[in-house]
């Protein structure tokens, strides 16, 4: 992966942004994405009339949600952005490898984008020419797929972080844009992503809205069909700049949807997007609200127009209506279950760290460690963040306890977490905690077909930082703890008694386990005090910073003791466990993977970890190829041992494609249990069948050194998994 610096001649003005309130504009930027993404999700493709009648003037999010799941408009800018981490992230990425980031982490058929079919979904038809080897570009070509399906709005929708990744650089944003959009989509799709990403890039350093929409255009040929668009309602806009429902009137008669072909052109929804900005004249709410009221694509319009009004304004131009439903969390739904767990200051951070790095620049202190994290860490640093953290407690609902993200105090940089509990009462449990994994429960509906995999894990260790002022509870207790899914039984660290008025580290090591699922990680604080029924119980207060796990797993499964979770009829997935294709269910206990031709592959564990002994007992049911995988990264990167034909244990490797890096005769049956193990430790590995040491390899061409576990087979095999186990070295 290269990791060499682009030169390029930054102004003084670019220089005082990333040194100042770059990473915070970022923040913004996404969590503006996020807010528009879910304000028009549960009415898209309604049209202005439909939406009049449903809700007239729309002033606040149409639908609420438990937690608003996955959606394409949120999956696509995150994951395409990881081929700038997976390759590299100079002016040299390419379409083609951008491309296969799309098959390393999305999941084949199903999640993360619509699958409508070929030639009638632009992503899915993209998917296939590059899965069956027409890469990018040609993937997204009209030459290959025709002008109705490359000229969809998903160029347009995903493009957002390439302008982000770019401050004050339109043009360079525009570059990298391209680039991606080319994936799936060609002519005006692509032009779309290109003014999109030029138009966020140039927020940064120019507010005016009149001036950013002629940036944008300036990166686009003029004579193109958007360009031609765009400067039609531009007139309008001048002509008429106070009645925004007449220009929608003008859109609707000159680029609605029965002008184009398709079922969901970028032309009328760019046109929309045009006017939003223009008409909402740079407020957030009015902007992202008239572009929800037009209609059409509405998340993907108003995620686009969220994210550019979000690096205008900043976060004080976002008013905490928008942000409080949010709570900061993201899901999504790549191969990789825990990357499908996010909040959206992580987001932030990921992206910005590209925008350092692109520019050469050194991060300032205060962000530096945060851009550099390696471990999940919930620090609270950007203004109004809360991490998705949550409140509850033992004493009923005659308590009231809410959350806050503050400047009053923080253990470590500038902010942290403030948690207030009314009438707190000795004796009871008073919590604040994140979710570690999500069920069906947790959500409204089934969108794109979220699956996840716990981000923390038997065997690694949660530590945090908690203080409770000076005030009427003078004696607290205070403890870490987990709560398992599969037992519904909290499980605690040790008590500490908190030093009132100070910071104190509080930290727990989880001990080895088996059969759980840790759905909750949080602080529990105990108040140690006599009721008093002769005045109102105090208030309890605390500050929370810097929650983080760290540290190697070190747990066990057996099948018999997880669950199928079941979204609808189509969507049931199996606890713990992602899923690239094949059909994976439990039967009589046992994990069971099949699929048709190629491999069959379901994963659990984090991305992060590096050297671990893994280890599965696995039953043949039929065919000739049962493997279990390790140090996953992917759909297209990893490696398996797996019993073969010829009766021989095999190493291989994927990279696009599995192949043989060393085999060794061994003698098996089908309906026989075999336990395999593999010792990756760097990039040297140990095979073990039975505990019998069968091979050994060292990868000396560009090994991986991270990833998940995962079960696998291929050629129309049929596999059972009865348990494993994994153990960090």
């Amino acid at each position: 992966m290269a990791k060499s610096k682009v030169t390029l001649k930054l102004d003084s003005e670019l220089i005082n942004l990333l040194n100042s309130n770059y990473i915070e504009l970022v923040y913004a930027g996404w969590l503006g994405k996020v807010i528009g993404v879910r304000h028009g999700a549960n009415i898209e493709q309604w049209d202005y009339a439909r939406i009049a009648k449903a809700f007239g003037e729309i002033s606040s999010y149409p639908h609420h949600f438990k937690n608003f799941a996955a959606d394409d408009d949120t999956n696509g800018p995150l994951f395409i952005l990881r081929s700038l981490e997976d390759y590299t992230y100079t002016r040299n990425i390419t379409a083609k490898e951008m491309g296969d980031t799309w098959l390393n982490y999305a999941p084949d058929g199903h999640g993360f984008y619509w699958w409508g079919g070929y030639g009638k979904s632009t992503e899915h038809t993209a998917y296939l020419n590059m899965k069956n080897g027409i890469s990018a570009p040609r993937s997204g070509s009209i030459e290959q797929n025709g002008e109705a399906v490359a000229e969809q709005i998903g160029g347009q929708i995903f493009i957002d972080v390439w302008g982000l990744i770019a401050p004050g650089r339109p043009q360079l944003a525009a570059e990298y844009a391209g680039k991606v959009a080319s994936v799936s989509h060609d002519g005006n799709g692509k032009y779309g992503g290109m003014f999109i990403a030029a138009v966020i890039a140039a927020a940064f350093t120019e507010k005016n809205v009149d001036k950013l929409i002629e940036i944008g255009l300036s990166v686009i040929p003029e004579n193109c069909e958007y360009a031609e668009m765009t400067r039609d309602i531009i007139k309008f806009y001048k002509k008429e700049p106070n009645n925004w429902r007449s220009c929608f009137k003008y859109v609707y008669e000159n680029y609605g949807y029965d002008k184009y072909p398709g079922n969901c052109h970028i032309i009328p929804n760019a046109a929309v997007i045009v006017l939003s900005i223009l008409y909402g004249r740079g407020d957030f709410s009015n902007s992202i609200n008239i572009c929800n009221m037009c209609g059409w694509d509405t998340d993907c319009n108003v995620g686009n127009v969220g994210c550019v009004l979000g690096v205008i304004n900043g976060l004080n131009g976002i008013d905490d209506s928008w942000k409080k439903p949010i709570n900061d969390f993201l899901c999504c739904s790549s191969v990789i279950g825990t990357l499908n767990i996010l909040d959206i200051p992580w987001g932030a951070s990921y992206i910005a760290q590209f925008g350092y790095k692109i520019a050469g620049v050194e991060p300032p202190k205060k962000w530096r460690d945060i851009l550099n994290q390696k471990e999940r860490i919930f620090h609270f640093e950007y203004p109004g963040s809360t991490h998705a953290f949550r409140v509850e407690s033992d004493a009923g609902s005659d308590v009231t306890g809410f959350l806050m993200n503050t400047a009053e105090d923080s253990a470590s940089g500038e902010r942290s977490l403030k948690v207030v509990f009314d009438y707190a009462n000795g004796g009871f449990g008073y919590r604040t905690f994140v979710k570690t994994y999500y069920t069906p429960e947790d959500f409204d509906d089934s969108r794109y077909d979220p699956s996840f995999s716990p981000i923390l894990y038997p065997g690694q260790t949660l530590k945090c930082k908690v203080k409770v002022p000076k005030g009427s509870i003078e004696e607290v207790l205070a403890t870490i703890y987990i709560k398992d899914r599969n037992s519904n039984q909290r499980i605690y660290g040790e008590k500490f008694e908190l030093k009132i008025s100070e910071w104190n580290d509080i930290e727990y090591k989880i001990p080895y386990m088996a059969d759980v699922c840790i759905e909750e990680a949080g602080m529990e604080l105990i108040p140690v005090q006599e009721e008093n029924r002769q005045s109102v119980l105090p208030t309890l207060i605390a500050f929370l910073d810097d929650f983080h796990f760290t540290g190697k797993p070190h747990y066990e499964i057996d099948f018999k003791n997880e669950h199928l979770e079941k979204w609808n009829e189509l969507h049931i997935e199996v606890s713990q466990l992602t899923y690239l294709r094949g059909n994976w269910k439990l039967e009589d206990g046992e994990l069971s993977g099949s699929y048709f031709g190629e491999s069959a592959e379901a994963y659990t564990g984090d991305l992060k970890w590096t050297d671990y002994e893994f280890e599965a007992t696995v039953l043949p049911k039929v065919g000739n190829n049962h493997s279990i995988n390790f140090r996953v990264q992917g759909g297209i990167r990893s490696y398996a041992i797996g019993l073969s034909e010829l009766n021989q244990l095999v190493l291989y490797k994927n990279n696009k494609g599995y192949k043989v890096l060393k085999s060794a005769k061994y003698n098996w049956e089908i309906d026989a249990n075999y336990t395999l193990k593999v010792r990756a430790i760097g990039n040297e590995f140990k095979c073990y069948v039975n505990d019998q040491l069968i091979l050994e390899f060292k990868d000396k061409k560009e090994p991986y050194m991270h990833g998940q576990i995962g079960f696998s087979n291929s050629k129309g095999s049929h596999t059972h998994y009865k348990k494993y186990k994994i153990k960090g070295l």
